[in-house]
């Protein structure tokens, strides 16, 4: 046992220190932790023989449904709103296509029936949330949104598609059905059942997670995240038992809860972030030990072809078809379609036909991990550069250096946040800071400063300062963005002029402990706030509403002021928005919607004057 110890903690050791070189050398790295693991097993140097596919493939699925509730917990519902129809496209059709499309070329490659052709393509047709999330994120890839959401939200829910085909089709083979039992009632129901109790799973465990995790308010601060991810596996759990899809509960249950307000969110991203990384190197280790290399030379040559027909045709055609409806550009298409990496996923698949006692069922992994591997080889080491080249990615983010949340007395939630300027940034290019986003310490050259007395703000200064978590984003494009994608505004939901009644606010809006029995305007509201010399970008928060300073008239007063509702705040919610927006056209001013451009740097401050940051 000691010696099995032993082992595994160096081969996770290993693992986790290869990164360095892999990121000096541009390789995925779940090649290198495959690579591990397939070194270590009994083909390779340690000659360890590990032959239990159950065993593998509790690991795997465990692990998966960790990565799967980390990967939907860090999806904001913004991506929803923009890539949702295309990305839930490509994980039914896209899957169903791909399948189709690849398990015609293995019958003709391998020259198996038909139902054992498309149990292959099955196995293979989801693209893996591990590898597409690790590579896009841990990799230091940042795409244009709608490309960026349309991968991360497909990768997290085609995996429940690919499961159920494959299983579907394990069943009828064992059974010796006919393929036009693929079209049966009985299989029509028990898809149904697996995909809607995974999401009615996934939404009420998502609810139960964040309040639960809201209600542990003296919980040891070491088992806060513990209890996050513990519920998470149960919801997975209790799904699975109940006939339905655990994987994509544990996907909807961490978007769910992802998107409400839980209490030291960020320990539990911090925590979630290491137990994904052991997750994801155990998972590839123990399959890399599972595979046995002797085996491919018998498979090889059919299997690279498939792999070419699975990454050039079936991939790109199922992809082109499934976005035709929303105006994609041909690159974007082409890039989404270059972006369907295999992984841990198609590997677990794969060992189902051996542990099921399907005749043959080491074909079925050899094959599955051979294109696993020439996919992470050939889509995964030229994602970059094919990004690069379509111009699908963006400049990299330099700002955020750390996030760390203070556990304050009473209800207020506080985080202080480090950025290091971006050098292309309007702060680095001489604008104003706004005065709510004004830093506390500012670092530079190894030495701390006060905001006081360093002067101008520089790019590359790291600096420190104090925010509420529904301010990050803004602060992200104040310091982190470059000048031309900067949008302050951005969050700003509503206008109203600067001589609209509080009165009119307060009654619309819910705000609470504000006296406006004197006919006080919002204008004169903010002037007040500001020792009567705001300026553009200043906000006050009043519950969950901001008011902003949006533009100044001539004389220096406020003429626009800006309405940012906290949609996501659970005591909000569309019920305050839709009131919102009814109430806009009643109040005295004029209310429009934010616009779709970027600001420009005037919109932050409209004073060049940065020297005097305080």
């Amino acid at each position: 046992m000691n010696i099995a110890i032993l082992i595994g903690a160096a081969l996770v050791s290993l693992a986790a220190l290869t990164s360095l070189v892999s990121q000096r050398f541009g390789a995925p790295l779940l090649l290198v932790f495959l690579g591990i693991g397939l070194l270590a097993g009994e083909d390779g140097l340690l000659g360890i023989q590990f032959d239990s596919g159950s065993a593998a493939y509790f690991i795997g699925s465990l692990a998966l449904a960790i990565i799967l509730f980390d990967s939907g917990f860090e999806t904001p519902m913004r991506s929803y709103r923009v890539a949702a129809a295309p990305a839930l496209s490509l994980a039914t059709f896209g899957v169903l296509l791909t399948a189709g499309a690849t398990g015609v070329a293995a019958h003709f490659l391998f020259g198996v029936g038909w139902l054992e052709a498309f149990l292959l393509g099955s196995i293979v047709a989801s693209t893996d949330a591990a590898a597409v999330f690790f590579l896009l994120r841990a990799g230091g890839i940042r795409l244009r949104e709608k490309v960026g959401s349309t991968l991360e939200i497909e990768s997290g829910a085609n995996d429940p598609m690919a499961i159920f085909l494959t299983i579907l089709l394990i069943e009828l083979i064992a059974a010796n059905a006919g393929t036009d039992a693929l079209f049966g009632f009985e299989v029509l129901m028990t898809f149904i059942q697996q995909m809607g109790l995974g999401i009615l799973f996934g939404i009420v465990g998502g609810f139960g997670i964040a309040w639960l995790l809201n209600k542990l308010v003296n919980l040891d601060p070491g088992l806060y995240p513990i209890s996050g991810l513990a519920a998470a596996l149960v919801v997975f759990a209790v799904c699975a038992l109940f006939g339905g899809s655990g994987f994509l509960a544990a996907y909807v249950a961490g978007v769910v809860a992802g998107n409400r307000k839980v209490r030291f969110a960020q320990r539990l991203r911090r925590f979630q972030v290491g137990m994904t990384w052991l997750a994801q190197i155990g998972m590839f280790l123990a399959l890399g030990l599972l595979a046995t290399p002797s085996e491919f030379p018998q498979i090889l040559i059919p299997a690279l072809v498939l792999s070419a027909v699975l990454i050039f045709v079936a991939r790109p055609v199922a992809v082109w078809l499934c976005l035709l409806p929303f105006e994609f550009k041909s690159r974007e298409t082409a890039f989404t379609s270059w972006v369907g990496l295999r992984g841990a996923v198609s590997i677990l698949l794969a060992i189902l036909p051996g542990l099921a006692g399907i005749e043959n069922g080491s074909f079925y992994f050899n094959v599955v991990f051979v294109m696993v591997l020439v996919s992470l080889l050939v889509q995964g080491w030229t994602l970059q550069p094919v990004a690069k080249l379509l111009k699908m990615s963006l400049p990299s983010e330099q700002g955020l250096v750390d996030r760390v949340e203070l556990e304050l007395r009473g209800a207020t939630e506080m985080e202080l946040v480090g950025y290091k300027i971006h050098p292309d940034s309007a702060i680095a290019k001489g604008e104003r800071v706004p005065r709510w986003a004004r830093p506390v310490m500012v670092i530079r050259d190894g030495l701390s400063y006060s905001v006081h007395t360093i002067g101008p703000l520089q790019a590359n200064d790291q600096v420190y300062l104090f925010a509420s978590a529904r301010r990050i984003r803004l602060l992200d494009q104040i310091y982190a963005s470059p000048w031309d994608e900067m949008a302050t505004e951005s969050d700003i939901q509503f206008r109203v002029k600067g001589s609209t009644k509080m009165a009119d606010l307060v009654r619309q809006y819910g705000l609470e402990d504000i006296d406006a029995s004197e006919g006080v305007t919002a204008g004169q509201f903010l002037e007040r706030s500001f020792s009567g010399s705001p300026v553009v970008g200043d906000r006050v928060s009043i519950g969950d509403v901001d008011i902003v300073v949006c533009a100044l008239d001539d004389a220096g007063g406020v003429g626009t002021v800006g309405i940012v509702i906290d949609e996501e705040d659970p005591g909000v919610g569309a019920l305050a928005a839709d009131l919102a927006r009814r109430a806009g056209t009643r109040l005295a001013g004029v209310v429009r919607r934010p616009k779709a451009a970027t600001a420009t740097a005037s919109e932050i401050s409209p004073a060049k004057d940065v020297g005097d940051p305080s």
